[in-house]
């Protein structure tokens, strides 16, 4: 059985935005013509999505954040409450820059926690973890845990959100699922279990 959407009568929802089934669109946001949303999406009170944004598949998107044109979130993106997306380097108000918009991608279950800052031009990656109130300041490669401002790594993370702490042969479990995981070359990797 497929899942209705909901719209709150509040919210805007411009022609020419496209939103799949089962979205959730709360209180006051306003989703623009060109940008797409995908399946099981929930977007949260008080939201902008711009023009030419894509969103994956239950993407969530807290309350009081703007995803600018030129962000795409792939599926299971979390992008926690106030955080912020930038989409030029050096803005002016009397200077145009439209046109100028640098992209950023955000790879599939990451996670940006409230209040973080992303610079436009970085892309996250796959199941990285943006601490609350970070201000990232260069590209964030898969699994990646960071913190501060400037945002800096701290560790790694599991598909889970769990802290990978990894041992002399560079191997390291998720303490929830059991799933390893190797570090190679500053590379984090999902370990296949031969089942």
């Amino acid at each position: 059985m497929k899942k209705k959407t909901f719209i709150h009568p509040s919210a805007v929802i411009d022609a020419g935005a496209e939103i799949g089934e089962g979205v959730n669109i709360w209180h006051f946001s306003h989703i623009m013509p060109g940008c797409k949303v995908g399946d099981k999406c929930n977007i949260g009170q008080n939201v902008v999505v711009s023009p030419g944004v894509i969103l994956g598949r239950n993407v969530k998107i807290q309350n009081n954040v703007s995803v600018y044109e030129g962000v795409t979130c792939d599926d299971d993106v979390f992008l926690g409450p106030s955080m912020v997306f930038t989409n030029v380097i050096n803005p002016r108000s009397a200077v145009n820059r439209r046109g100028q918009y640098l992209n950023t991608h955000v790879g599939k279950g990451a996670s940006i926690g409230a209040n973080a800052t992303i610079i436009c031009g970085h892309d996250i990656g796959a199941y990285a973890m943006v601490g609350a109130g970070a201000v990232v300041t260069k590209t964030i490669p898969d699994y990646a845990l960071v913190v501060g401002n400037p945002a800096k790594q701290i560790g790694w993370v599991s598909e889970y959100g769990h802290r990978l702490h990894f041992d002399e042969n560079n191997m390291a479990t998720c303490p929830e699922t059991q799933q390893q995981y190797r570090l190679e070359n500053n590379i984090v990797s999902k370990i296949q279990n031969n089942v």
